[in-house]
């Protein structure tokens, strides 16, 4: 079955919605990110903190996305956004059910990650709740 976890943008009402632009965004600043760590530490880092590729197939366009891993330790993670009817936006991150127990962890390190730069509202996997922004 699969898992799946949230991040509501609840609390600014400068920052309301998102697009799959935005989020791609933040995954490509992530890449960044990494890749100067590996720099300072002197290997290649960035490819064991983001070990996938980012796909966007025609039928999620605009939607959702996913995660292509190495296949070995790293299958699949599937990245989407959408609104409730009370005009509340949302990403979901969704492990479908063959992903791996190392899927799961870079899910919810991402998931972390996008939370606090979005400052939402972070619904994990297990169903805990953890806040990002100011309240």
């Amino acid at each position: 079955m699969a898992a799946h976890a949230y991040i509501k943008l609840v609390s600014p009402p400068e920052k309301k919605t998102v697009t799959l632009k935005e989020v791609k965004q933040l995954f490509q600043y992530y890449q960044e990110l990494m890749k100067k760590t590996g720099e300072q530490l002197g290997w290649g880092y960035q490819q064991a903190a983001f070990p996938y590729q980012l796909i966007e197939s025609d039928e999620g366009k605009g939607k959702w996305f996913y995660l292509k891993g190495d296949g070995h330790r790293y299958r699949t993670i599937i990245v989407g956004v959408g609104s409730h009817e009370t005009g509340e936006s949302f990403v979901q991150i969704t492990l479908p059910d063959e992903a791996t127990h190392g899927d799961k962890g870079k899910a919810n390190e991402f998931c972390k990650f996008l939370a606090k730069k979005l400052e939402g509202e972070l619904h994990l996997f297990n169903g805990r709740i953890m806040y990002y922004y100011k309240r």
